[in-house]
């Protein structure tokens, strides 16, 4: 009988632990995970937070007991693995109880991603967040709720933390422009903060490509978030408790700061295991998900993988491609060889009463890959122009001058008018390598409180047709 053994018990590893018992089911399967939450959609923090899931339970997918009684999994929480011997195939883990010595067949690296903490002067002090955990929202969620337990916030109806409280207010910052960033400027304003970004780039969402950017810049400050761009946050000023955000050209009090400027890679233990490390700095993996070490496998945020445009090593840390992958490692290991497969940097994101959504590769990034980049931004009706509901869809489509692949895409609407939804066409499109031409041939349903005849995407196709 094998053994798989997982380090790191959210989306890859469960993924993969519960596959490979649910295609072998004679495999003995055993899990080390160093906290105590396991399976856990930490991208429902920022709304935990804001107040619109009222309990850290409901971010849990399967809860530790599900996986030990219903799946037959060997769950360990509190076991934090601190070496791996790839020649006798042993993983050491030390919990409450003494260290463990595990031997094993086939082992995934499933350690996740940290939050990066910028060199800034004063990012210890008291009142200074990141949102990398379970624990950390479980703590910001009650410095919103100002010190109030967590129980005390759970109410049977949504909305944010502070209409529970008798006031919720103060100045806060946020430093990093980015998902997180932005994410939580809505989950803090929309609890009466008064919030202060900042970000050292002159734009925010560098990802989704300077159009899409410049529209959620300006909604977010319609909605009274105080944005500075090309600002470098220099030292957060205080004694024991973070006072003020000071940058090279401003001093803003405030009462906390949260510190979002993206995740780095856990590799600490496949450094020490002797794996190699891709260039993107994360491990280095085939497409199966095999790393330089015999049976041992990495997933999920710790890992590379390649990019379905350029087919180079990328550095995606996102929730579908760690389950997706660890999935393929799962069916592998019990005897079905399953490739994980490529990613288009697919993601979207949420401001206020704006949606935004991105994949693919956009003119910077296209043009760094070695391709003759060609770009427009339409912006069009999201619903038929009689229909009595609707507002318009921003997209900016991206394709290769000379074989009028498409490369890419941005989109962003009003809340709810479809600009996430729209981008999986583009998402087809990329993966497949399709051409502009084929794109606007793109049979796509239409009803008028949907789209209109020609959804945005074909004319956004057709505009760049004609560039082309």
């Amino acid at each position: 009988m094998d053994t798989l053994v997982v380090v790191g018990g959210d989306a890859a590893g469960m993924s993969a632990a519960s596959k490979a018992k649910r295609d072998d089911p004679e495999m003995e399967v055993v899990v080390f995970e160093r906290g105590e939450w396991v399976s856990y959609g930490a991208c429902g923090l920022p709304y935990y937070i804001k107040g619109e899931i009222q309990s850290l339970q409901d971010l849990v997918s399967v809860t530790p007991e599900q996986f030990r009684e219903e799946r037959d999994i060997d769950l360990r929480t509190g076991h934090e693995v601190v070496g791996v011997d790839t020649d006798e195939r042993t993983v050491t883990a030390v919990g409450e109880s003494g260290t463990v010595v595990q031997p094993y067949d086939h082992l995934l690296v499933a350690t996740g991603a940290a939050a990066v903490e910028p060199p800034i002067k004063g990012i210890d002090r008291e009142g200074v967040y990141t949102l990398g955990s379970m624990s950390d929202g479980k703590e910001l969620r009650e410095y919103v709720g100002r010190a109030r337990a967590e129980e005390d916030l759970e109410q049977p109806d949504s909305g944010p933390a502070c209409r529970y409280l008798e006031s919720c207010s103060g100045t806060v910052g946020v430093v990093g422009g980015g998902y997180i960033g932005v994410e939580m400027a809505e989950a803090l304003a929309a609890n009466s903060f008064e919030v202060h970004l900042f970000q050292r780039g002159e734009q925010i969402l560098t990802q989704f490509g300077t159009d899409i950017a410049e529209t959620v810049l300006e909604h977010l400050r319609e909605q009274g978030v105080r944005v500075y761009l090309g600002s470098e946050v220099e030292r957060l000023a205080g004694g024991d408790t973070v006072e003020a955000v000071v940058t090279d050209d401003e001093r803003v009090p405030v009462e906390m700061t949260l510190v979002g400027t993206g995740v780095r890679p856990r590799t600490e233990l496949a450094e020490d295991t002797g794996l190699e490390l891709g260039p993107t700095g994360a491990i280095a993996t085939d497409a199966y998900r095999e790393t330089s070490a015999p049976d041992v496998y990495a997933a999920g945020d710790c890992a590379e993988t390649e990019h379905a445009v350029t087919g180079d090593p990328t550095y995606v840390p996102l929730a579908l491609t760690a389950n997706r992958h660890g999935r393929a490692v799962g069916a592998t290991v019990a005897g079905t060889p399953t490739e994980g497969g490529p990613v288009a940097g697919s993601a979207a994101v949420k401001a206020f009463d704006v949606e935004a959504a991105r994949t693919g590769l956009l003119p910077g990034e296209a043009r760094e890959a070695g391709f003759d980049p060609v770009s427009r931004t339409i912006t069009a009706k999201s619903r038929a122009g009689y229909y009595p509901e609707g507002g318009e869809v921003q997209v900016t489509l991206v394709a290769d001058r000379d074989s009028r692949r498409v490369l890419g895409g941005a989109l962003t609407s009003e809340y709810g008018e479809g600009a996430v939804h729209r981008s999986h066409a583009l998402v087809g499109a990329v993966t497949e390598g399709t051409t502009v031409g084929d794109l606007a041939n793109y049979d796509l349903a239409y009803a008028p409180p949907f789209n209109t005849t020609w959804d945005p995407i074909l004319t956004a196709a057709k505009v760049l047709g004609g560039d082309l």
